[in-house]
């Protein structure tokens, strides 16, 4: 008797990083507060921050593939941090969110492509925790197929 085997080859799975995670330029007052920014795009703010203008988006990935095929979105577990070289004082990014939700399977790739959104909260001290500069960071997003 014999058996049969099959093997598939598929298409790997591309990321680019299409737009940058961006908060924008803000002014922290007495007690500090918080950044919200959907995977949409929606900016809002919790406490004494008041928002400056600025860039501010949803970061974005083109992910392609094999068409249909599903993949998984996994997001940092928890809070990454954002530096300001000039002085080392720090900001912390958590609560992240993306669009499509992240899980096994969320993703599909609906003729072999699929835009993926990331938002998250900045969490932002006052003037002496967060005095004036530039801040930045990095953070890790995983995508895989299923």
């Amino acid at each position: 008797m014999s058996a049969t085997a099959t093997a598939e080859v598929i298409e790997a799975l591309s990321t680019k990083e299409t737009s940058q995670l961006n908060f924008g330029r803000f002014s922290p007052k007495a007690q500090g507060g918080k950044i919200i920014l959907t995977p949409e795009g929606t900016i809002s703010v919790q406490g004494n921050v008041v928002l400056e203008g600025g860039t501010q988006n949803a970061a974005s990935f083109s992910i392609t593939g094999q068409y249909d095929a599903t993949f998984s979105i996994s997001l940092p577990l928890g809070p990454e941090t954002l530096i300001n070289f000039k002085n080392d004082k720090t900001i912390q990014v958590s609560d992240w969110k993306s669009s499509p939700a992240q899980g096994i399977g969320a993703g599909i790739l609906t003729s072999g492509e699929l835009t993926v959104r990331i938002g998250a909260s900045l969490t932002v001290g006052d003037m002496n925790a967060n005095p004036v500069g530039l801040y930045s960071g990095s953070y890790a997003v995983t995508f895989g197929y299923n």
